[in-house]
């Protein structure tokens, strides 16, 4: 199998070096490197040209839109691959990663996705937990991320986070990130639209926490700063979230989903539940988080009404064989 490893990178070239040395290492080197580069990021156009390749079969995809689902997109039309398997630039792939991907592309025909887990270190700490249940979509539309502390058997699963991902070229002949979602740079959770539209098509996701990366989360040059409160980043999140799970979801369930994200909600995008929560600790704070998420939930609901995506809905059933 012919094997592509997409990397899409914005200013952060220390980190795009440690993830190209890790895909070095790879004891089955990929087929097709392609490190996905903006036009007016020099940083990274300088490291390029003086990263030794060595024997990695690196391409470098140019790309003039801001955003992650421009940055892929333009990845998966020019990849050549067989199996496309995605990582950031702030992860290093295990010296196993794409052997272990590649076996499970072989011995199953039905499997449309791989992921596993990312070992998420904060400086030089590794976050640490240890959970069976991870990347689903709960009935009601809750989502139950944790890969980064995935532990188990390999299973099917819902969602493949982005960090760690891999897809078989057929399940992805009318996919592509959604262009609806909101953000200029992570553009947050368009790895659960990608895994959801694979996996709606019939495809398996596999997750298997012994396909691994490890992730160093770095600087973002968006609204989004990781932990930190930003109105847009967290209506950005809101409005994805919500058009997601309503194409996703059955009609009477899509109901259940807003009334439940409204009520009650996540830590990312508050409901009056974690307003009531977490108000001692955050005082106002907790109350601009909810009306950010209720902009972005209103926000979602108008997007999935009237923008109707142009790919995402095209895909078809499929026969394994």
């Amino acid at each position: 199998m012919y094997l592509t490893v997409i990397v899409p990178t914005y200013r952060r070239p220390q980190d795009l070096s440690q993830c190209l040395e890790a895909l070095q290492e790879q004891t089955r080197i990929a087929d097709e490197v392609m490190v996905v580069v903006r036009d007016i990021d020099t940083d990274t156009w300088e490291f390029i040209k003086t990263f030794d390749q060595k024997s990695l079969p690196l391409t470098i995809c140019k790309v003039s839109v801001p955003g992650q689902v421009a940055a892929l997109n333009a990845a998966l039309d020019q990849a050549s691959g067989d199996i496309i398997a995605i990582t950031d630039d702030d992860a290093m792939p295990h010296r196993d990663w794409l052997a272990r991907i590649e076996n499970y592309f072989l011995n199953d025909s039905c499997i449309g996705g791989v992921g596993g887990r990312d070992w998420i270190y904060e400086g030089d700490k590794l976050v640490s937990g240890a959970k069976q249940i991870v990347g689903k979509v709960q009935w009601f539309g809750r989502m139950i991320g944790e890969h980064h502390v995935g532990i188990g058997e390999a299973r099917e699963v819902d969602i493949l986070k982005g960090a760690n991902m891999s897809y078989r070229r057929s399940a992805l002949k009318n996919v592509r990130f959604d262009t609806r979602l909101r953000g200029t740079g992570a553009q947050v959770h368009n790895d659960l639209a990608f895994s959801l539209s694979v996996q709606k098509a019939g495809w398996k996701l596999i997750y298997d926490p012994k396909v691994a990366v490890n992730h160093y989360p770095a600087q973002r040059f968006d609204e989004d700063k990781r932990g930190i409160f930003n109105e847009v980043a967290v209506i950005n999140l809101a409005h994805n979230e919500t058009l997601i799970l309503l194409e996703y979801l059955q009609p009477i369930k899509r109901l259940i989903y807003i009334l439940w994200a409204v009520l009650v909600g996540t830590r990312d995008a508050y409901g009056i539940v974690q307003v009531v929560r977490f108000f001692k600790s955050e005082n106002t704070l907790a109350l601009k988080k909810f009306v950010a998420s209720l902009k972005g939930r209103w926000q979602g609901w108008q997007t999935w009404l009237i923008v109707q995506p142009e790919k995402i809905n095209s895909v078809k059933n499929v026969e394994c064989g």
